[in-house]
């Protein structure tokens, strides 16, 4: 006999969105909605829009409005979309967070601020100015790698008492960390791809993927199975599915470049533009990445 699965308020199997630009580098809306109707055609439950993966540090605040606009109109009213509203500028931050509220999102996807390095006082003011304004369900985002900083648990304590706050995105790597955040109330999304399984085994209730723009099936199939009480069922699929973890994070260039790559590779998009300063995979990058996903069975 299983335990009942933790509650997974967004759904179980999201990832965050690559943004697809044209060859001068503008907004390609066509083909954002490609991108959204494949995730949704290959088992997601819910969408990250505006993300890193997303390149959201290069685009407007103007062009995350159409993307998130774009997306829902492709997806329709059922597919959880979460919107990275989340800068190192609390203004900025306010403001896109309305904007998620009125363009369609059913949550904000809210990092703590980088590169200024705000003290725990400071990331929390942050954070309540933002939710304030969202007036939508909240999912934080913990990723020191990018941040240089790391949400204390003291902060996470005094934030599940907010209403809204009900989520995090973690990653930061620590799973017996993660298993305190699910104890104090937190709906945790393991965020990185390689650890889910690891997460959920320490009350994690799904995913924030990056590989999974080709593995979608496949890793929330690995999901399912493992919230069935099937661990060695779900421990096979992850292991089939670790050269494409390999290929898709774990390489020096890697995200949104890999991401878009991959969806090339499959036929979604018909070329890997990124915006600088990111470059998009070199021809021996590429052949890696084919290799990878192949080796995964996922081409």
């Amino acid at each position: 006999m299983t335990s009942a699965a933790p509650a997974a308020p967004f759904g179980r199997m999201l990832t965050a969105m690559a943004t697809p630009f044209a060859a001068d580098g503008s907004l390609d809306l066509d083909g954002v909605q490609r991108v959204a109707k494949h995730l949704v055609a290959t088992g997601h439950d819910g969408l990250v829009v505006s993300g890193t993966t997303g390149e959201s540090p290069t685009t407007t605040k103007e062009e995350d409005g159409e993307i998130l606009a774009a997306v829902r109109a492709a997806v329709g009213p059922d597919i959880k979309l979460v919107a990275g509203v989340g800068t190192n500028d609390t203004a900025t931050s306010t403001y896109l967070a309305r904007q998620a509220r009125e363009r369609g999102a059913d949550c904000v996807l809210l990092v703590s601020p980088y590169y200024n390095k705000p003290g725990q006082r400071g990331i929390v003011q942050h954070f309540r100015q933002v939710v304030d304004a969202a007036e939508l369900p909240v999912m934080l985002y913990d990723v020191p790698g990018r941040t240089g900083s790391q949400i204390a648990l003291e902060s996470y304590a005094e934030m599940i008492a907010w209403e809204p706050v009900i989520a995090v995105k973690d990653a930061v790597g620590d799973m017996p960390r993660a298993a305190k955040l699910a104890q104090l109330g937190y709906a945790v999304y393991s965020g990185d791809d390689v650890n889910t399984l690891g997460f959920l085994a320490h009350g994690a209730c799904g995913l924030v993927s990056v590989v999974g723009h080709a593995a979608g099936k496949e890793l929330s199939s690995m999901i399912a199975t493992f919230l069935a009480g099937d661990h060695a069922g779900a421990l096979e699929t992850y292991l089939r599915l670790m050269p494409a973890f390999e290929a898709v994070m774990g390489v020096p260039n890697y995200g949104a470049t890999t991401a878009k790559a991959s969806l090339e590779l499959l036929g979604v998009l018909d070329n890997r533009h990124v915006r600088s300063p990111l470059v998009a995979l070199d021809d021996n990058e590429v052949a890696a990445l084919r290799a990878g996903l192949e080796a995964a069975g996922l081409l």
